[in-house]
């Protein structure tokens, strides 16, 4: 069954657009929390840590500003504990799915102290934390994928973020795969 789940090709639509990827084994896939939200992971913790990893695949309609804005405010999201600049700390790598599509990713570690919701002044506070976080570049827009939790959950599924990210590809919905 976990082969199955491995293998099965996901495919989320936009009116005319769609994002196809693989889910990778052991990511629990959850009802998105918003229409902004194509898909919810849960990465489940190693032991000892306080809680699991998320995934989240986010489309703001063709909109959500540039590549490098975006890398700045996930780099802004990232406190390092002796106060120097987590963009000093931050590691950029460009990559291209094996359908060609351009991903641009950020891997930053430290407290995590984004807003708990957009536009909150109540940020959260969790030190230890790693985020992985992605600009795909689609023919529909750009489309987000942001990994959150524990460094030490997050190094356990590096490899199958990677292989998720490598699996994005895009399609009309006439075409088939």
């Amino acid at each position: 069954m976990k082969l199955l789940a491995t293998l099965l090709a996901v495919t989320l639509a936009a009116p005319a657009v769609a994002l196809k990827f693989t889910t990778p084994e052991g990511w629990v896939s959850k009802t998105p929390s918003s229409t902004m939200r194509l898909a919810d992971f849960t990465l489940p913790k190693m032991a000892g840590d306080s809680e699991d990893a998320t995934a989240t695949v986010y489309f703001f309609g063709g909109t959500g500003g540039s590549v490098q804005a975006n890398l700045d405010r996930w780099i802004g999201q990232v406190a390092q504990p002796d106060g120097s600049a987590s963009k000093e700390k931050a590691k950029t790598t460009t990559v291209a799915s094996a359908s060609g599509l351009k991903i641009t990713l950020v891997d930053v570690s430290g407290t995590y102290v984004a807003e708990v919701t957009p536009g909150s002044t109540e940020r959260f506070n969790k030190p230890g934390f790693r985020q992985l976080a992605a600009v795909v570049e689609t023919p529909g827009g750009p489309h987000f994928v942001k990994v959150v939790g524990p460094a030490r959950t997050v190094a356990k599924w590096e490899a199958s973020v990677t292989a998720f990210l490598k699996s994005l590809a895009w399609a009309t919905p006439a075409s088939s795969f």
